[in-house]
């Protein structure tokens, strides 16, 4: 009994860490960083904010889990294979703009790295996530996810600042080549790191006695009608927060004019209020469920993204501290809701299946929302910033969208879940 003690808490710690890791490599992947990678080979505002909603498109390939992934025997192995091939090509990413090749080349190396690192992190990520959940009492989930998010956060305030403040003070002594180096060399020794974590995790191999037809698989996953508005809530949230958010990055450092360094302050902002807001609301979501936590979260959030809507080169700096604060409370439910979500109505080895189903199609439609906004941010970035003859910048538009949208979401959820038996 003992032993197992041992080996269930090495387990939680191997979870922690290997969600801390992947999460500090991701923020070198995303919002200013990937900026200044696409800025460097020449990318426009409009496909910047493509490319980093690029990880929702990449949610296609957990429905391609589904059958692939379906008679792996070890989830484990399988896991960390995948991580150190995913976590290579990010850093492959970042020595892309300084390989001494002609900018075509460098181009269609970086969007080749960077699409097939998401795309094989994909294949494994429902497994791996119900591989690690399974091990986790489902009675604590709210109260474990808040632990975990807590490591993740305060370690990536530490790493986004200090790296934010090294790239800025390389770039400012002319050192942009060093300054993709030191991005590549950090993302290897987190790869490591990475990788080392999920093999002091315990394997979880699927019993034979939990296979079933894949013809049964499908039609629950599209027959249950719980499941369909867990579905439809992730959806509309995706589409809602990609026709801003990916906008966020390049707007930040272009017409902002924020420096590295700050916007590794507004991350260490989010992170400060987040952690100190995960631990109650995941005891709030144990106490109550996680249908009432995430709908408050998503009014907060709402809230976040209207100070957007006003800010300007005159005001940006407050307008995004303030949406970081707002944004951190909010993010501190959301980001657990979407798997707990799940995971609170679909048991067994179907929930790998069901997990997905929810994020390859609501990452499908967050991808395409930010399709469908980036040539209307172009559209008004070659209009002198102007549309339907009102003085605004792409940015601000994006988050107006985005305020209608959580609107209609917050409605859904209060008809659709909110007072109902299962919420």
């Amino acid at each position: 009994m003992q032993q197992q003690v041992k080996t269930s808490k090495r387990s939680e710690w191997g979870y922690i860490l290997e969600a801390g890791f992947e999460y500090f490599i991701s923020i070198l992947l995303t919002g200013a960083y990937l900026a200044r990678i696409t800025s460097t080979l020449g990318f426009s505002d409009s496909l910047t904010g493509i490319l980093s909603s690029f990880v929702s498109l990449g949610c296609l390939f957990r429905l391609a889990a589904i059958v692939v992934m379906r008679n792996v025997k070890s989830v484990k192995h399988t896991s960390i294979v995948i991580g150190s091939i995913h976590d290579l090509l990010f850093m492959l990413v970042y020595l892309t703009p300084i390989v001494p090749m002609s900018t075509a080349v460098k181009t269609v190396l970086f969007l080749v790295c960077f699409a097939a690192a998401h795309v094989v992190n994909n294949l494994i990520l429902p497994a791996r996530g119900a591989w690690m959940i399974s091990l986790i009492d489902d009675r604590s989930r709210g109260v474990f996810t808040a632990k975990k998010e807590m490591f993740s956060l305060l370690g990536g305030m530490i790493f986004s600042y200090a790296m934010g403040s090294l790239v800025d003070h390389l770039e400012a002594q002319g050192q942009v080549r060093i300054a993709f180096i030191v991005g590549a060399v950090a993302i290897a020794i987190l790869g490591i790191f990475h990788i080392g974590s999920m093999v002091i995790i315990q394997d979880a191999p699927a019993k034979a006695g939990e296979k079933r037809d894949l013809k049964e698989t499908f039609r629950f996953l599209t027959g249950d009608k719980m499941l369909r508005k867990i579905l439809t809530v992730n959806i509309l949230w995706q589409v809602a927060s990609h026709c801003a958010t990916p906008f966020f990055g390049a707007y930040q450092i272009r017409e902002l004019g924020f420096s590295m360094t700050f916007v590794s302050v507004l991350s260490i902002v989010t992170s400060v209020v987040r952690m100190a807001v995960s631990t109650p609301l995941g005891r709030y979501a144990d106490r109550t469920s996680f249908v009432r936590m995430s709908y408050l979260c998503y009014m907060i959030v709402g809230a976040a993204y209207l100070m957007t809507c006003f800010a300007v080169p005159e005001n940006g700096k407050v307008m995004f501290i303030i949406y970081c604060c707002l944004h951190g409370i909010a993010m501190g439910g959301i980001n657990s809701s979407l798997t707990n979500l799940v995971c609170d109505h679909v048991k067994g080895d179907m929930r790998k299946d069901a997990m997905a189903l929810n994020s390859g199609l609501s990452g499908v439609a967050g991808f395409g929302a930010t399709c469908l906004m980036s040539p209307v941010v172009a559209y008004i970035q070659n209009n002198g910033n102007r549309i339907f003859g009102i003085s605004i910048h792409a940015a601000q538009f994006g988050s107006i969208v985005t305020v209608l949208l959580i609107v209609v979401l917050i409605v859904y959820m209060k008809k659709a879940l909110i007072g109902k038996k299962n919420a």
